[in-house]
């Protein structure tokens, strides 16, 4: 596969997990600085690792949440957060990530992202 139909490839993904809305904002804030940052992650993340067979989407779903919390990166759990319910993970599912996060990340970690969730969740709500 060349690099054309790898971002291809990834920006359906892309859409599929993110929604057309996220990704539309995103392609409309590129600009001369970050268009091949875009371009880099459109082929990479979402048309190499995100279209893999290997794991399902809803799966890839969970493992970036509990990345995200590792790594206290809120604004991404917030975007993966409501990505997860594209990829047909419920909130069950979540929480329990979110509890296993408590053991291997640390508590402090755990009660943040459960706000961001209740945050998120809360938005669906509304």
């Amino acid at each position: 596969m060349n690099e054309r139909e790898r971002h291809k490839n990834g920006m359906k993904v892309r859409t599929k997990v993110l929604g057309k809305a996220h990704v539309e904002r995103a392609e409309a804030r590129k600009n001369a600085f970050n268009e091949e940052f875009q371009d880099l992650i459109t082929r990479y993340a979402w048309g190499e690792i995100w279209t893999r067979p290997g794991l399902p989407k809803k799966t890839r779903s969970l493992i970036t949440i509990a990345m995200m919390v590792a790594l206290n990166r809120t604004e991404e759990l917030k975007l993966h957060l409501r990505a997860s319910l594209n990829t047909g993970v419920s909130r069950s599912a979540i929480k329990e990530v979110l509890l296993q996060t408590a053991i291997y990340c640390g508590v402090p970690a755990a009660n943040h992202a459960f706000q961001v969730a209740e945050e998120v969740f809360a938005e669906g709500r509304k």
